[in-house]
């Protein structure tokens, strides 16, 4: 971590464009721009800009003028990494962005390391790890959801609550450690009754977190949904007709779909990942076999099975036998998933057949190729993943690496309460206390933080950022 230098990267998306824009942030900025910037009036001279003012002028490099430019002056700690920053605005040819960045290391300014701005950022107190994390989840968001979950991480609500729990803690462990202190006189300062309530109250909050993880990973990437039914139930047909597009290839020749075919949709806030899987049949087919098998192995993945019958009437009184031992096989193998029996070409039946023959298992009736029903089907997907309430009321885990913490204090806690309860030493509760506290912290970074961690959090970023 060579924090002492000063460093520069594009921090726009790389190749041409109208406008490009590259970052500067350390001690050396000003000095460096200084003698490569010629302002258009004295107004606009660097040496004499307050922070959070911009500047036009002209990019040189001896007497090469490179470009006219707007600087954009942030003076440490106001900025964004809480050093020295200058932005610098140019037209957005790659040649420009090319010969700035070459003029700037030609000054010393070396390039900056993927994620090294917000690495900055933290090292300087700027924010916390968890605000730093919640920047990349903000940049990689590609839903409503995402964005703000994201956007409500990095303000700090999440952090907040983490802190909170900290200093109670905290507090405790100080009373229970200057115990200590006092052993001889047999003084408790610490009140057992009051540190049970409180280690109550945090493994309650702490099992809400660890539970929210399934929502925030849904929201964070998707809710991965398999689409699964027999040979020509109409799969493949549902999928273009959610995509309103022709992704999948529709035929009357059972079997075409040999492999899983996979798109995404955007609905409610909620990005979805449709997955048009193989029908599931018996066959000789070496390559139908296989894509069979990878149906299943999409239903294990998967959050969502979206089940689709052939619910034309001839086809319920002819095959109603293998059609009920299929919804029971799939049923099986999406114990654990959230499940929609979708009764299609539902415009070839009467709905007492459908309300008979469904009688146990609560349907949907649609017809994918007239696209009879998709409002309510599209209705029926968002209500199973109505986040905003959620989001609105409560943090929500996005991260696993907060979510192994978040559980790694838990295990602790249950170990303070099972002292509690057996009147172990003031000593002994201190140090599964202090093991909590260590976990919470680490996910803030309010404890000593591994060289290696902040490594693999802060390489993942793009450079720029």
């Amino acid at each position: 971590m060579r924090m002492e230098d000063t460093i520069c990267a594009l921090s726009t998306a790389q190749g041409m464009g109208a406008i490009a824009m590259i970052r500067i942030s350390g001690s050396k900025s000003f000095p460096t721009i200084d003698k490569l910037f010629k302002p258009f009036s004295a107004k606009h001279r660097l040496d004499k800009a307050q922070g959070y003012q911009n500047l036009f002028g002209k990019l040189v490099q001896g007497e090469k003028v490179i470009d006219e430019v707007m600087l954009s002056v942030y003076r440490g700690p106001a900025s964004y990494t809480g050093e020295d920053v200058i932005e610098i605005a140019c037209h957005g040819s790659v040649y420009i962005q090319e010969q700035i960045i070459r003029a700037l290391l030609a000054e010393g300014i070396r390039l900056a390391d993927p994620g090294e701005y917000t690495l900055r950022a933290y090292l300087n107190g700027k924010m916390d790890l968890s605000q730093a994390e919640a920047v990349a989840d903000l940049i990689a968001s590609e839903s409503a959801a995402s964005h703000q979950v994201a956007l409500q991480q990095m303000r700090g609500g999440f952090s907040a609550e983490i802190r909170q729990l900290r200093e109670e803690l905290i507090n405790f462990v100080a009373l229970i450690e200057l115990e200590l202190d006092f052993s001889e006189e047999d003084v408790e300062f610490a009140n057992r009754s009051e540190l049970e309530s409180l280690l109550e109250r945090i493994q309650t909050l702490l099992t809400r977190l660890i539970e929210s993880y399934d929502t925030g990973n849904v929201i964070k990437n998707g809710v991965p949904v398999a689409i699964v039914g027999a040979p020509n139930a109409g799969k493949s047909t549902l999928l273009n007709a959610l995509l309103n597009e022709e992704k999948a290839i529709v035929t009357e020749v059972a079997g075409t779909t040999r492999d899983a075919i996979e798109d995404e949709l955007h609905l409610g806030g909620i990005t979805y990942r449709f997955i048009d899987t193989a029908g599931i049949r018996e066959t000789e087919d070496v390559v139908e076999k296989i894509g069979i098998e990878r149906t299943f192995e999409k239903i294990e993945q998967s959050a969502l099975v979206l089940h689709l019958i052939d619910a034309r009437t001839d086809n319920l009184a002819e095959n109603g036998a293998a059609i009920r031992e299929e919804i029971a096989m799939i049923k099986e193998k999406s114990a654990d998933k959230q499940l929609l029996l979708l009764a299609n070409k539902s415009d070839q039946s009467g709905q007492a057949e459908l309300e008979g023959f469904f009688a146990e298992d609560e349907f949907l009736a649609i017809s994918a190729k007239e696209k009879h029903g998709m409002e309510a089907l599209v209705d029926r997907l968002k209500a199973m993943y109505d986040w905003k309430q959620l989001a609105a009321s409560q943090s929500i885990v996005t991260n696993a690496r907060h979510l192994s913490a978040l559980q790694n204090s838990l295990a602790e806690i249950d170990k303070v309460r099972e002292g509690l309860a057996l009147e172990i030493t003031g000593d002994l509760l201190s140090l599964d206390i202090r093991a909590a506290l260590a976990q919470l912290g680490s996910i803030i970074g309010e404890v000593d933080v591994d060289k290696d961690i902040l490594g693999a959090i802060f390489g993942k970023f793009c450079i720029g950022k």
